[in-house]
């Protein structure tokens, strides 16, 4: 039985009303749980870049790729193992002021974890970190105890270790 890992999925389409609807119900239909989504300009002008983190098969991915690009919009799909891509997620944390003067354990994590102070004020003050997920993870554990008022984290932000050509596939679409 083939086993089960964690893709990163890159698809380049159109910035089309409608069409991350149209991605997210490929994924439902298939009973698939999008663990990360992230949307963004890519590096093409009018281009726009989805990031899907998936738990599946290879064989489920391949498949996936193939149905994600008979969406008109979509000009490329990819997918990448962990191995295969450089990536990192964003987390922001929100804490009432006093603990950042009256806490020294607080200044101690957030200096541990190299943290940026992001804004201080007299209610609150909010720290980011960019990192993989079990670091995130490790840093919310960390702060849970002292009461976090907010947190956030991002999805998977990726980039390919290897050339995707996707300048090249656009040269052959627009001639």
């Amino acid at each position: 039985m083939e086993e089960k890992k964690l893709y990163t999925i890159s698809v380049y389409s159109e910035n089309n009303l409608g069409l991350l609807n149209r991605i997210s119900t490929i994924f439902v239909k298939r009973h698939i749980n999008i663990e990360s989504l992230t949307v963004s300009a890519s590096e093409i002008k009018d281009v726009s870049r989805f990031i899907v983190v998936v738990k599946m098969t290879e064989t489920a991915v391949k498949k996936i790729i193939g149905q994600l690009e008979k969406q008109v919009e979509v000009i490329k799909a990819y997918y990448h193992t962990d191995d295969e891509v450089i990536f990192t997620e964003n987390a922001m944390f929100k804490f009432k002021s006093d603990l950042l003067f009256e806490n020294p354990q607080i200044q101690n994590i957030i200096k541990e974890h190299s943290m940026n102070i992001i804004t201080v004020n007299r209610t609150f003050f909010v720290v980011e970190k960019t990192a993989r997920r079990p670091e995130i993870e490790a840093i919310y554990k960390a702060f849970e105890p002292f009461g976090i008022a907010q947190f956030v984290r991002s999805g998977r932000i990726a980039i390919s270790k290897e050339a995707m050509n996707i300048r090249k596939i656009l040269g052959e679409i627009v001639q």
